[in-house]
């Protein structure tokens, strides 16, 4: 996935650079590149956090060993 991002991020680069101001390749790397970019990766990037903000149930937690002193 990180793959499609650097490339996104090199051809929105690519399109910037070609840009007749600086101040419109700056506009068009941040809001064709990097708002949009970081709007996918957010997106896409929800399941895990979800599943990592869920406590396993499989494992145990620290201190809730059966061993009784």
């Amino acid at each position: 996935m990180y793959i499609i991002a650097i490339a996104w991020l090199y051809v929105v680069l690519l399109v910037a650079a070609a840009d007749s101001s600086v101040v419109g390749g700056v506009l068009t790397f941040v809001f064709g590149g990097l708002g949009p970019l970081a709007l996918f990766l957010w997106l896409v990037g929800t399941p895990a956090r979800r599943r990592g903000r869920r406590p396993s149930s499989s494992r145990p937690r620290h201190g809730d060993d059966d061993r009784r002193p």
